[in-house]
């Protein structure tokens, strides 16, 4: 039988996963990422082999609800499906503390299931105590609206001093999965295609994600 030859994939990918290093932003008291050398090239080595030591929630990452709840789930035993699919990206940049339904408002029609909001002119590189958060009463209004996934470009869906998570427990509650430290400087408001799959870290509370937005394909005749 003849093979038939796959069409190239020709849309646009943009990569919009914060970098990983030892100088990346760390929430306050956590473990910032480190690496050591345990091997290296030589005439009695074949391999470079390094280890690391991190954080989950350094860099882009996914939280699970086991980050906020005692019996939440790990993030490896999580559906994959919320974290791969349409989504659109909705600016909100300098909305103060709190993103607000009205912050969201003029990009709602006909929503996709994944949201992701920019808050930063430029994605921050060092800590960031005033970062901007979401209200609780906006992902309560996102969930009604069929939304699975929200993201943000902030370290946190909470301001960063908040010791009752408000917005974690409505992610608890209302089933709704998270990506935090998203890069979306060079990302347009509209919709794509995310890709944002989450390790199968069986135990964890959170997963590193490498978070990629595609362009949707186009209609064809």
């Amino acid at each position: 039988m003849a093979a038939f030859p796959l069409e190239p994939d020709v849309r646009q990918l943009w990569d919009i996963s914060a970098p990983v290093h030892p100088g990346s932003p760390v929430y306050p008291g956590d473990v910032p990422y480190s690496q050591q050398w345990c091997a290296t090239l030589s005439a009695d080595c074949p391999v470079n082999l390094s280890a690391m030591t991190l954080s989950p929630h350094v860099g882009t990452h996914a939280d699970a609800p086991l980050h906020y709840a005692a019996n939440g789930v790990a993030v490896g035993l999580l559906a994959l499906e919320p974290f791969i699919g349409p989504c659109r990206v909705i600016h909100a940049m300098h909305c103060g503390p709190l993103i607000e339904w009205h912050h969201l408002a003029h990009a709602l029609t006909a929503l996709p299931p994944r949201v992701l909001v920019r808050t930063y002119p430029q994605a921050p590189t060092q800590w960031d105590a005033a970062l901007t958060a979401f209200a609780p009463e906006t992902l309560e209004r996102l969930a009604d609206a069929g939304v699975v996934l929200v993201g943000t470009d902030s370290a946190s869906i909470d301001p960063a001093d908040s010791t009752q998570l408000p917005g974690h427990q409505v992610l608890y509650r209302r089933q709704l999965r998270v990506l935090e430290n998203l890069v979306l400087d060079a990302v347009s408001e509209g919709d794509y295609e995310l890709i944002a799959l989450p390790l199968r870290l069986i135990g964890a509370d959170a997963s590193p994600v490498r978070a990629v937005l595609r362009s949707l394909p186009q209609n064809r005749a």
